[in-house]
């Protein structure tokens, strides 16, 4: 469950993340208190009424918006709109997807500041941001679906009846982002995740695990570590089979440490 060093170089990997799929100033600064999505977000949305701004991908379909695609949502406010990609088809639709990887354009290899605001756009790779994530889940109830596929074109998930982000806290960021999941349901992938249910958010540069050395360093990757993982979804994009331990994106109830997947996407829908 430990990875070993990669040579990989920690110091290159500071960088500030880019905003999701970038907005105007304009925009994010007078939005008005409800307005409708944006044009090039989803143009037919600007012929329908706005009635609320919408919090999560199940508000959006609530509103007729019912087409794969990227979607504005309001986690913090109807002043600051969040660019997410809403899987409309899978299972009944109504993801908000906050993880998406699909072909290693983008680092994930980043900070502790990049994983708490988000970075990457919603029509590529992403993650949604961990700040994001605790204010929707602070608001609603969730059921987590993780859907894997790897360089064989075989599919899995594993979906869990419940999932929070420190719901009791009054910081969340003091708290870690400390990651609860409950109710496992196997779709092919086994269980990786509840080994990691209760641990806070690690980075590079925040270490918050549970292990003498720091796990985000060791398997090259950013997750809610313990000592260290059965999961690192946002591991380096090895391309398949690899030599180096436990520091691709691994799911190691599949295909273990050694096989980094091509696609993952993490979403969440209301319960």
């Amino acid at each position: 469950m430990v990875g070993r060093p990669t040579g990989q170089d920690l110091g290159s990997t500071g960088a500030r993340g880019e905003a999701l799929l970038a907005l105007p100033l304009l925009l994010l600064f007078s939005t008005p208190p409800c307005a409708p999505q944006v044009s090039g977000i989803r143009g037919d949305a600007l012929e329908k009424s706005c009635l609320q701004q919408p919090l999560d991908c199940d508000d959006i379909y609530s509103q007729g918006y019912q087409t794969d695609g990227v979607y504005l949502i309001y986690p913090s406010g109807p002043s600051v709109p969040v660019p997410v990609f809403c899987d409309m088809t899978t299972s009944g639709g109504k993801w908000t997807v906050f993880q998406k990887r699909f072909n290693g354009s983008v680092s994930f290899f980043r900070g502790w500041n990049d994983y708490k605001l988000g970075f990457g756009r919603a029509d590529g790779e992403y993650w949604l941001g961990l700040q994001n994530l605790h204010l929707l889940t602070l608001k609603q109830k969730y059921e987590l679906l993780v859907d894997l596929e790897d360089f064989e074109n075989n599919t899995a998930s594993a979906k869990y009846a419940e999932f929070s982000i420190s719901p009791n806290a009054v910081s969340a960021e003091e708290d870690g982002y400390t990651l609860y999941v409950a109710g496992f349901e196997d779709g092919g992938a086994g269980d990786s995740l509840s080994y990691h249910s209760g641990q806070k958010f690690s980075t590079f540069d925040r270490d918050q695990d549970l292990f003498v050395q720091n796990c985000a360093a060791l398997s090259s990757g950013a997750f809610w570590f313990r000592s260290c993982h059965f999961a690192n979804l946002n591991g380096f994009y090895l391309g398949g089979s690899h030599l180096s331990y436990a520091n691709g994106i691994n799911w190691a109830q599949w295909k273990g440490f050694y096989y980094s997947l091509k696609r993952t996407e993490m979403k969440i829908r209301r319960t």
